[in-house]
């Protein structure tokens, strides 16, 4: 790839965005009243169902927090609407149900449906989760491979979306997995699989300028659509090939086969309900990068948005603040 961005594509930025930013900047100053002892509130907007609404109440180094998730059920006004509410009344809101941009090497690509809901916000900061994403994914499979929980040298994992994780996708490589990327699969319902990063990067040059501008929903499942299995061939083989599946868990579960037999998933953003439904499946382990709470596990853009209350900024910081929280991927052996 070039070094010079395109008003498409910018260098991967290191950290969150601000409503009217772009890539390259960073949140101004929060967090000012951590510490305080009163409650600091971070929101979640989804575009997903309103079904998996959670609120939670936690504390994260000494700072009392409450954490919620709103669905807005496929709506995109409603979801914009929702975001004005909240500016300048809660610490962060996070996007969940859609990204800011996606990453490809060291290019990000914007996407103009979350660009829009983030200028909604013109006090607080919003982030979407990616810049703690590319932290928190590859010191996932960094831990899980130094604990031995996890042998990833050698073994077939699918990425469901590479350009969704490429963080992720970097580290299993990095650590010898047997890779492969289902983004064709997954997001376009085309039978190509990508076996090399190289790939997904040269093919995310062509077609992500263009895709960014489309309408979020013809890329990703939202509302009750998330809620929906499909069962479909070509996809049970992807995951019959494979013995570790990972990525956005509602990818996985919009194709999650009956039997998912000794297969081990890493994700994040799971209910307890989604919890049940991989044990019934016969997964043999869960894995995710966030924390639980409350029987769930957050998006990283929630955890993202409590980060930037917390006044982090960018990878360094992100370490720092994982390190002083004794941070550790949640497991969960089922069989």
């Amino acid at each position: 790839m070039g070094s010079s961005p395109s008003p498409e594509s910018s260098p991967a930025p290191d950290a969150s965005l601000t409503p009217d930013a772009s890539p390259e900047r960073v949140l101004p100053p929060v967090g000012t009243s951590v510490a305080t002892g009163q409650p600091l509130r971070v929101v979640s907007v989804s575009l997903g169902s309103s079904s998996r609404d959670h609120i939670a109440h936690t504390t994260f180094l000494g700072q009392p927090f409450i954490i919620e998730r709103r669905g807005t059920d496929g709506d995109f006004e409603r979801a914009r609407s929702l975001i004005a509410e909240l500016d300048g009344t809660v610490a962060a809101i996070g996007l969940g149900g859609i990204d800011l941009y996606l990453v490809a090497g060291k290019h990000c690509y914007i996407l103009r449906d979350g660009m829009k809901l983030a200028r909604a916000a013109k006090k607080t900061p919003v982030v979407d989760g990616s810049g703690l994403k590319d932290t928190l994914e590859r010191e996932t499979v960094k831990y899980l491979q130094r604990e031995g929980i996890v042998q990833f040298t050698g073994t077939k994992v699918l990425v469901t979306c590479a350009v969704d994780r490429f963080g992720l996708s970097e580290e299993l490589v990095r650590a010898g997995a047997d890779a492969s990327f289902g983004d064709f699969m997954f997001i376009l319902n085309l039978p190509i699989r990508l076996d090399s990063l190289a790939r997904v990067e040269s093919l995310a040059r062509v077609i992500l300028p263009i895709a960014g501008r489309l309408p979020f929903a013809m890329l990703y499942p939202t509302g009750d659509k998330q809620t929906k299995i499909k069962r479909s061939l070509k996809h049970e083989k992807l995951f019959d090939d494979a013995q570790i599946i990972a990525g956005d868990f509602h990818l996985i579960r919009r194709y999650l086969p009956p039997r998912i037999k000794d297969k081990i998933i890493l994700t994040n953003t799971v209910t307890s309900s989604d919890v049940e439904l991989l044990r019934e499946r016969g997964a043999k382990m869960l894995i995710t990068s966030t924390p639980e709470f409350g029987g769930r596990s957050f998006g990283t853009n929630v955890m993202e948005g409590v980060f930037a209350a917390l006044g982090a900024r960018g990878s360094e910081q992100y370490q720092e603040l994982l390190g002083q929280l004794n941070w550790k991927p949640r497991v969960e052996k089922f069989s």
